[in-house]
Formats: structure tokens, C-alpha cells, sequence
């Protein structure tokens, strides 16, 4: 059984706005500070880069900090399970980075500029990300119904599935009855009409 993570929640799901909220909040931060990194005129790959905002940036960050703010805007306005899903997968990214760019730290192979307060903000704002899109996604207290949680439980589901089949038996009259035979759920017997 193939279940993609998103096909439990509606389009129009309660925590929709949460999703939008945490794509256009970190979307703005990362404009603001892309536009300002321009504004600098710094070079494209100087690698020493300038400060702006208290974070060390150079041109080819500014522009990226720019387009992924523009990616999280999108997934802003179209919200739902892709501005949660988006929100992940950028989180993670996020974070990747903060790993490969502190291994590049001091090194001529530091393209993007970064110091340990850009590495910070990246740890920070891909986990502010993931938190943001796994809200109401990723929880110890799943509904039963939840793909999720039948992938976590499958003898609980199993169990479960067993007991709606067998009420559902109850339910519905046996095969081969007569048609001039009645039949009511719980009754021993049927009776003629």
C-alpha cells in the first residue's frame, strides 16, 4: 500500500493558516535579508563577504536567500498540504546546510560566504521550517483512520479492521435467504412475511 504523506488531510484543513503563517513569516525574513545583501552591491562568490543584518552574506546568497523567500511566499498563498510539505523539505535543506556550510567554514571552498552566525540561523530557521510544516502532520496521537498510523500499528489496524468487518457482518443479512424471509440485525431467527 502506497500512501503519500499528505492524502490525510483535506485541502481546506484546520491547520492550513499554521502552514501559511510559518511558509510566509520565514519567506519575509529571507526576502528582507537577500534584498539588503543586494543593496550592498557585494560581489557574487566573495568568499569574505559583508555583514548585513548581522549575518555575513555575498551576492550569490543574497540572491538565493531571495529566490527561496519567493518559493516560501508561494507556498503561502497556495497553503494546504503543499505549503506544509514545502515547509519540511526546505527545513530540512536548511539544516543540511548549516551541517555542509560549517564543514566549509574558513576554507577557500565557502562560496556562500558563511560564518557561525549564518550556520546558526540556518540550524534555526530549518527547524522553525520543519516545526511549521510537521504541525498537526507528525504526532504520537494520530487518529486510527490516519495512514500514518496504520503504518506505525499494523496489528492494531489489523485488529480494528477485523472488528468493523465482523459489526459490519452483523449488519447485513446472510446469503441465500429466501425472498419472503425477513431479517433484522441481532434477531436469532426470520420470520415469513
Amino acid at each position: 500500500m502506497n500512501v503519500a504523506l499528505d492524502d490525510h488531510l483535506p485541502a481546506d484543513h484546520r491547520l492550513n493558516q499554521v502552514y501559511r503563517i510559518g511558509a510566509g513569516l520565514m519567506g519575509l525574513i529571507l526576502l528582507i535579508f537577500g534584498i539588503l545583501g543586494l543593496l550592498d552591491q557585494i560581489p557574487l562568490f566573495d568568499t569574505h563577504g559583508d555583514t548585513v543584518a548581522g549575518l555575513n552574506t555575498n551576492g550569490t546568497l543574497s540572491v538565493l536567500s531571495i529566490a527561496v523567500g519567493v518559493l516560501l511566499f508561494a507556498g503561502m498563498v497556495i497553503g494546504g498540504n503543499a505549503a506544509s510539505t514545502l515547509n519540511m523539505v526546505l527545513g530540512i535543506l536548511f539544516i543540511l546546510s548549516g551541517f555542509v556550510n560549517l564543514a566549509l567554514l574558513d576554507s577557500s571552498h565557502n562560496f556562500l560566504a558563511f560564518r557561525m552566525p549564518n550556520v546558526i540561523f540556518s540550524f534555526v530557521v530549518g527547524l522553525m521550517l520543519l516545526v511549521f510544516g510537521m504541525y498537526g502532520r507528525v504526532s504520537g496521537g494520530l487518529p486510527h483512520d490516519n495512514p500514518n498510523w496504520k503504518r506505525r500499528h499494523p496489528e492494531a489496524a489489523a485488529r480494528e479492521a477485523a472488528a468493523r468487518e465482523a459489526a459490519a457482518a452483523r449488519r447485513t443479512p446472510p446469503r441465500g435467504l429466501p425472498q419472503d424471509w425477513t431479517w433484522s440485525p441481532g434477531a436469532t431467527g426470520g420470520g415469513r412475511r
